[in-house]
Order: C-alpha cells, then sequence, then structure tokens
C-alpha cells in the first residue's frame, strides 16, 4: 500500500473559510443595509468589510477557463479562500494605490495578445507569446499561502508552471547568478505609471529579482490564472511571479521581460526604501518591518460577521522545510 505525508506547507482545513459562507455574509450585510459608518468595528476589521462592500458585480468578466491537473505534491484536498476577496483587494499600484483601484482601472487591461523576452547570461535566448505557454509548459494547480508585509493574507489556488523550466529552456551560463524581472512599461494603459498621484511616486516599471537558486526552486511558480481560469488583469494578467516564502511583492505581475546576470538587480521597492524592503523579503515573524509588525497577520476571509482572525506568521510563510536550507548561514536580520 502506498503511503503519501503532507509537506510541512499543506494548509489544514480549518484555516480556510468556505466560499458559500462568504457569500452569505456579504448577504446579509447588504440586506440588513449596513453602512461602513454605523459599524463600530476595530480598523483591520473595517479594512476586509469595506472591500466586501465595495466590489463590483456587474464588472464583466473575461477570464478563460484553464484546464489544469491538480499536483499530487502541491494540491491539497481542501476548501478554497474565497474569489471574490482574490479578485478585490489586491496591491497593483500600476493601477492605483487604493485595494480597490486595481480591479476597476484594470477592467479593460488588454493581455493577449502578449509575449515575454528570456534573455541575459544564457545560451538560448528566446520569445515566449502567450499562448505557446499552453504549448510547451504543462500547467497545473497548487494551493499556496500568500502573505503581504502588510500583515494581511490569503490562501490562492494558482494555476501555472515551474519557473525553472522556462529557465531550464534557455541555458543559464554558468556565471549566471540571480534572475531579474520586468513589468510591461505603458503609461498609456496603466495610469498608475502615467500619474506619481495614482502610482504612488514609485519610478516605472517595477523590476524585481531572485538568487538563481531560488528561482529554480521548484515552489516558485509562473502563474497564468486562478480558481479554474485565467489571471484577471488585477491579479497580474497574463502572467506572474508567485515565490509564496517571500512577501508579495516580490511576485512581480505581468512580466515582460526576464533576464540572468550575475549581478544583484535593483528592486523597485528596495530602491524608494533600502530600509524598509530588503532584496529577500523573506517571511520572517522575528524581523518586524518599520511600519507593521510581523509577528503575526490577518487572514482575509475568515472569522465572524464583524470580525478578523489574527494568526501567528509562520518563518518563510510555512514553507521553511522547503526553502530554509537556501538562506543556511545568514543573518536573515541584515539580509532582510
Amino acid at each position: 500500500m502506498r503511503i503519501q505525508s503532507k509537506p510541512s506547507w499543506v494548509i489544514k482545513e480549518s484555516e480556510v473559510t468556505p466560499e458559500s459562507v462568504y457569500q452569505q455574509r456579504r448577504d446579509i450585510l447588504k440586506k440588513l443595509g449596513i453602512t461602513l459608518a454605523a459599524l463600530p468595528l476595530a480598523s483591520q476589521a473595517q479594512a476586509g468589510l469595506f472591500d466586501v462592500l465595495k466590489s463590483d458585480e456587474k464588472t464583466p468578466d473575461r477570464r478563460r477557463v484553464l484546464n489544469a491537473r491538480e499536483s499530487a505534491q502541491f494540491h491539497p484536498d481542501l476548501s478554497l479562500t474565497p474569489e471574490d476577496k482574490v479578485l478585490q483587494y489586491n496591491n497593483f499600484y500600476e493601477f492605483g494605490t487604493d485595494k480597490s483601484d486595481p480591479a476597476r482601472n484594470a477592467a479593460n487591461f488588454v493581455t493577449d495578445p502578449w509575449s515575454v523576452e528570456i534573455g541575459g547570461m544564457v545560451s538560448r535566448p528566446f520569445k515566449l507569446n502567450y499562448e505557446d505557454i499552453f504549448k510547451r509548459y504543462p500547467i497545473e494547480e497548487r494551493i499556496y499561502r500568500l502573505r503581504c508585509v502588510e500583515a494581511w493574507s490569503m490562501n490562492i489556488p494558482w494555476i501555472g508552471f515551474p519557473l525553472a523550466a522556462l529557465l531550464r529552456q534557455a541555458q543559464p551560463n554558468s556565471s549566471a547568478q540571480y534572475v531579474a524581472f520586468q513589468t510591461l512599461y505603458d503609461p498609456e494603459r496603466m495610469p498608475g505609471q502615467a500619474s506619481r498621484r495614482i502610482g504612488g511616486g514609485i519610478d516605472y516599471p517595477y523590476v524585481e529579482g531572485l538568487r538563481l537558486d531560488e528561482a529554480m526552486n521548484p515552489l516558485t511558480l509562473i502563474a497564468v490564472g486562478l480558481y479554474g481560469k485565467t489571471l484577471a488583469p488585477q491579479n497580474g494578467a497574463p502572467l506572474r511571479l508567485v515565490v509564496p516564502w517571500k512577501y508579495g511583492f516580490k511576485s512581480i505581475k505581468s512580466i515582460v521581460k526576464i533576464t540572468l546576470t550575475d549581478k544583484q538587480p535593483p528592486t523597485t521597492w528596495n530602491r524608494l526604501a533600502p530600509q524598509e524592503y530588503g532584496f529577500y523579503a523573506n517571511v520572517n515573524p522575528s524581523v518586524d518591518h518599520p511600519r507593521w509588525s510581523q509577528a503575526s497577520e490577518r487572514f482575509i476571509g475568515e472569522g465572524n460577521l464583524f470580525s478578523s482572525r489574527r494568526q501567528p506568521t509562520q518563518l518563510f510563510n510555512g514553507y521553511a522545510n522547503e526553502v530554509a536550507s537556501l538562506y543556511k548561514d545568514m543573518d536573515l536580520r541584515k539580509f532582510y
């Protein structure tokens, strides 16, 4: 008899809220005619409730259904975090700094056709068109924890393929040590890039980076969808990075360029405020951000009608067994 053991990162069923419960809460709020001003809620609870009430049910869903296999290794048999939350509560400053801005401002963002260039210190640079992704790489569904540096978290069923598969096709040179990523730069289509007020004063295009061994880790995913469909624009369509043991800002969205290099690449948030956003950005309950304690997190989708549950933060977001060896002998307070 074959015995399968669950890896340490598997999410317990008790840690997620069924979608039916979430929809029930939402219906109750609307029937009661409850407004934010009438609710004596804690600020963190208000944030989640505000998001629920602001969601726009009239926005057309242009996502395409994907046929992805369930990964035996990364797909625990669990109920899922509410999809509406994932679609409505986003950080994507290219479309605005409020959590509800991206869903509204990116509604008509066209992501097909699309292409991404893979080059730099590789033997076989190439250009990948959007449709080529589905021909070259088997896609699979994986449920990962997502942890934001703002101390909120979600559990999301991503669809994608390992970044390592793409990098191996490019054949990195022996001197390559890092991987640099770049988001689309198009101020006409991304209003935050055209306005420092809308875009939070960031210098665009958004750039990110990983060490090569981090990029090759089996957990590192190029996501093309979630909840059985292609990515919505506000979630980083048509393809984005997902690095589940790091804070969410490392998972760059709407990627157009991937470059292998021998030097640590600049990253957008590290360039803007290096004292707050390190290159590594590994989830660590012992190293606080100057503005947010990282000891605990607010799980979006949890709690009763008027509250949200806080839970302890896990080192490397619960993936320590899979990635801690990458940082052996490193001072995680210095290399935060």
